[in-house]
């Protein structure tokens, strides 16, 4: 196997026996061999659509489902992979038929391979992975462009359930997967990567509108992080359209919902707060489940991403659940309603009634719910408090948390910063600091947490709100720095997002990624002069300082 795509990347360099994450080579492979054949599905795609045969939206939808379920920690079944690359082989055969004479099986980067023996699957991953490029930049690119992807499929898709759609995401999918097929310039593949920003900025806007629309815009929320005497369900992952219907199923059952993880801000939006018995968050970020899972007593359930394997000494497996793109070894998982409606999650009512109540792990509450709405309800606030000089500066801080030992970087940095700065947040990176009482700046707390990884569009539709309030032609000028941590595929989707937007001087960590090769990067430092987080003392002076 080799497998670079989140920051735990072995030696910053890549996993080749088992991932870091947990992952097994025979899972890698099987991942490696599901993108083989989305690239093979997109290039049949994109020359079928130039030859005016239609392509409906199925396709990037099963695109976008697929890349979903290879960011890291969402799958971790061998046999669910198998699954995913038979449907593909079967979708992608379909669309050879259908395109008949428009394919010529000459063309660069073509494809036929579409057999379903398990078996042969080893043998074929082994030679379209990553290292099938040879060109370290060139590879470099195309796989950037992937990871990029990968967190645009994954808003996308939540969009999708929602019931938004944005056709230029679609489109652009199977162009940018068809592209990693073709012999194209080092420029060329720069600006499909750039492109991707773009396209990740229209998915993250999709996602918002499908958020808003369906539960109204987050409002200012204490949530408790205290437990109740009912027995309950944890939710995880980031899925708020599986919530609603956890939530529906479990009203007047005696069940208690906790949410964990990036399920937090599910609190700040307006239609989940009717429900009496969502009765707070539980725990912290995606990593300490092994624990906080074990401690819960009841029922988990896994909407999306970031699954910790379960270690020896755990005993929750016969209590956690998957559903939609994650699949675990040994957990059960929820199937989509055959007839489109809710999915059923009676199975984890009835397994809750007989657990006892979760463990305590602490008390009291946090507060969230800063999404742009909120935040521009406020402007007149915020800016008065920058013209006077109350705010000297904003950090925006947001992105993954994980593991890695030098991300209490974030937390010194968090503790470190003036008085007279406010921090803007998102997504699961929020936890290093999210308990600390920083205080507030005339009634502005000092931490503004937007919400999801996703809502990082909320914080630059703040920006961008800022820029024309105080009459700026470039976001640059604004008093803020962006101080990001990152771990997986959104991150890096969010990052190009950023770049997108022209936002220059981002501090990115606790590592580099190891998929961007040393010419790659030089292009990024001299274009948006990207740069590693060093020591906190310095780079929060650099910071004050607008550097």
């Amino acid at each position: 196997m080799f497998c670079f795509q989140c920051q735990e990347a072995a030696k910053n360099t890549g996993c080749t026996v088992r991932g870091m994450c947990g992952k097994e080579g025979s899972t890698a492979h099987l991942q490696d061999l599901l993108i083989f054949h989305l690239k093979g599905m997109s290039l049949i795609a994109e020359v079928s659509r130039e030859a005016g045969i239609d392509v409906p939206n199925t396709v990037p939808t099963f695109i976008a489902q697929a890349l979903f379920t290879t960011i890291t920690n969402a799958n971790f079944n061998d046999e669910n992979l198998e699954q995913w690359n038979n449907k593909a082989v079967a979708l992608k055969t379909t669309l050879l038929e259908k395109a008949g004479d428009a394919i010529s099986t000459d063309s660069p980067g073509w494809d036929d391979w579409t057999s379903t023996d398990s078996t042969a699957f080893a043998d074929c991953s082994a030679c379209v992975g990553v290292l099938s490029t040879q060109d370290e930049d060139a590879r470099s690119l195309r796989e950037l462009l992937i990871i990029g992807l990968k967190g645009v499929a994954a808003y996308a898709e939540h969009a999708r359930v929602l019931g938004v759609e944005d056709q230029n995401v679609w489109d652009f999918m199977i162009t940018a997967l068809a592209s990693t097929t073709k012999e194209l310039s080092l420029d060329e593949m720069v600006g499909m990567v750039l492109k991707c920003g773009e396209i990740s900025v229209a998915a993250m806007a999709a996602l918002d509108k499908a958020n808003t629309q369906a539960y109204g815009n987050p409002e200012i929320t204490q949530v408790n992080i205290g437990v109740g005497t009912n027995p309950g369900i944890l939710i995880s992952g980031h899925d708020l359209k599986d919530m609603e219907e956890l939530l529906e199923q479990t009203k007047d059952t005696g069940v208690d919902v906790y949410t964990h993880g990036e399920m937090l801000p599910a609190h700040y939006y307006p239609a989940f707060k009717k429900y009496s018995h969502l009765k707070g968050n539980y725990g912290g970020s995606w990593w300490h489940q092994n624990k906080e899972f074990e401690a819960f007593n009841g029922p988990v359930l896994m909407t999306t991403n970031c699954i910790v394997p379960l270690k020896n000494n755990n005993t929750y497996l016969n209590r956690l659940y998957t559903t939609g793109t994650p699949s675990y070894p040994g957990a059960v998982h929820i199937e989509e309603h055959p007839n489109g409606g809710p999915k059923d999650f009676s199975v984890l009512i009835e397994q809750a009634t007989t657990c006892p109540p979760p463990q305590e792990l602490e008390t009291g509450s946090i507060v969230g719910g800063f999404a742009h709405n909120q935040v521009l309800a406020l402007a007149d606030k915020v800016v008065e408090a920058v013209k006077s000089g109350a705010i000297k500066r904003f950090v925006v801080m947001g992105g993954c948390d994980g593991r890695h030992k030098t991300r209490d970087y974030f937390t010194q940095v968090a503790q470190t910063l003036p008085k007279d700065t406010i921090i803007l947040t998102a997504g699961c990176a929020k936890y290093r600091y999210n308990k600390l009482d920083l205080g507030d700046i005339g009634g502005i707390p000092r931490v503004l947490d937007a919400g999801q990884c996703n809502d990082s569009y909320s914080l630059a539709v703040i920006a961008l709100k800022l820029k024309e309030v105080f009459g700026l032609e470039d976001i640059n000028d604004l008093p803020l720095s962006f101080d990001i941590g990152w771990y997986e595929q959104k991150a890096v989707a969010v990052l190009l997002a950023l770049l997108y937007l022209g936002v220059k001087g981002i501090r990115l960590g606790p590592t580099l990624p190891a998929f961007v090769s040393p010419n790659v990067l030089n292009v990024l430092v001299d274009t948006f002069n990207i740069k590693l987080i060093g020591d906190v003392e310095g780079d929060v002076q650099a910071m004050m300082e607008g550097r």
